[in-house]
């Protein structure tokens, strides 16, 4: 039996058709890059203008461009005659695969999105978070880095972050700085409330506006003890609390105004012996 093959055949009936297929799928592929990286720039550059955290547009960018772009591959094959149902299907149990692999990873990066979009601190704030306090130095999108007083890098994960009590203590301009100072029963204690508020009154970094409140607020076991809140400057806030206890302590001292150590008289009975 003879075959006879056909040239004009053969480029009719597979090589034109397929070509032609192929080369759509190539112009499909790279028209849609095209179009997702001026999709992506575009909306990044609409997010930038809007003032977000430049990690939420870059994460936001990605996610964009990666979806967009698997889409544009779904097209492109299909476009190649192949069935692309199956392929969705696959991609969406590797996906879910990896989900349930990664879950405690992506409780993670939802909290960091979270605090990104809503931002309840930013880089240089002094916070409190996760049972760590430190000053915030990098906002990632699976954890926080927090820098300590002694120079220690600590890193928090997200989650422990978000879902914890957090608290800024650089969030608000000014803050009151609370301090107890006790003297003793015998002292002069309206002498040592007219120093105490001479000495608050004449520190440079002590606010005016709040005033400073000057009280007795207990009579404890061994001293009375006096609340002293006057306020400051954020950034003045130890500075203030270091030095007020200083002056304190030294006024007090040339004053004669005894602060007291915690202490226990006991008294002994004699008693008649049988």
């Amino acid at each position: 039996m003879n075959w006879k093959i056909d040239p004009q055949q053969i480029w009719a009936d597979y090589i034109l058709p397929w070509s032609t297929q192929i080369i759509l799928a190539v112009v499909i592929f790279i028209v849609g890059r095209l179009l997702v990286r001026m999709i992506t720039s575009t909306i990044a550059k609409g997010l930038q203008r809007a003032n977000l955290d430049p990690i939420l547009i870059n994460f936001l960018s990605t996610v964009l461009s990666s979806t967009m772009t698997l889409l544009v591959i779904v097209f492109s094959l299909s476009q190649l005659g192949l069935d692309t149902t199956s392929l969705v299907a696959l991609l969406g149990a590797a996906g879910l695969a990896v989900g349930l692999a990664l879950k405690d990873s992506l409780s993670h990066f939802a909290a960091g999105v979270m605090l990104i979009v809503f931002r309840p601190f930013k880089l240089g704030d002094y916070v409190e978070v996760g049972g760590v306090a430190g000053s915030v130095d990098q906002i990632t999108i699976f954890s926080t880095r927090l820098k300590t007083p002694d120079n220690k890098v600590v890193t928090v994960p997200n989650a422990n972050v978000f879902g914890n009590t957090m608290v800024n203590y650089s969030a608000e301009e000014k803050r009151r700085v609370d301090m107890i100072v006790g003297i003793s029963y015998g002292s002069d204690l309206l002498k040592a409330k007219a120093l105490l508020n001479e000495i608050v009154a004449a520190h440079p970094l002590v606010l005016k506006d709040p005033e400073y409140k000057i009280a007795v607020s207990e009579l404890a076991d061994s001293s009375v003890n006096f609340v002293v809140r006057p306020w400051a400057n954020a950034a003045d806030y130890w500075t203030v609390k270091w030095e007020l206890t200083e002056t304190i302590k030294l006024r007090f001292d040339q004053e004669g105004i005894e602060i007291p150590f915690p202490q226990m008289d006991v008294h002994l009975h004699k008693t008649a012996q049988d």
